[in-house]
């Protein structure tokens, strides 16, 4: 085959240090919009980008020649830097960790939604409980003490 082609979709999921709600509702669609911008720049496609004060959903493809902990490393440093300059937030800094699931083209959409309506979705539920819930979905295996 003279050229490649794939389909690398992610679902990235990272909170705050200590899970704190840095962002209020008034300055979330510009750390959406700036994180987007960030993955565009290395050359992903940001399909949407989410959240509620305290942790980011990201819905993003990627190339072949990424490497995602070198994606991850760069959109935290990048951010990190922005939002303390930029939002005037200091103190900020993104938790250590990150959970990645890869999905199909058919799931794009029913994750995109999923990412898209987090306000909604965390009425009834917790991060812990929907961390958990992605984890077991994913078939990844932790122990709960290192998660918190």
């Amino acid at each position: 085959m003279p050229s490649t082609h794939s389909a690398l979709h992610y679902h990235i999921v990272f909170s705050t240090k200590n899970r704190e709600p840095w962002f209020r509702p008034s300055v979330r669609e510009r750390v959406h919009r700036y994180l987007g911008g960030i993955i565009k720049t290395m050359d992903g496609h940001p399909h949407c980008v989410g959240g509620i004060g305290d942790h980011i959903h990201l819905l993003i493809s990627l190339k072949p020649g990424h490497r995602l902990s070198d994606v991850m490393r760069e959109l935290k440093a990048d951010s990190s830097g922005w939002i303390k300059s930029e939002l005037t937030l200091a103190g900020f800094a993104w938790q250590e960790g990150y959970g990645a699931f890869t999905l199909g083209s058919p799931d794009l959409e029913k994750v995109r939604s999923y990412v898209l309506n987090q306000e909604e979705h965390h009425r009834n539920h917790s991060f812990q409980d929907e961390y958990r819930t992605m984890l077991k979905r994913g078939m990844v295996e932790f122990e709960e003490r290192y998660l918190w």
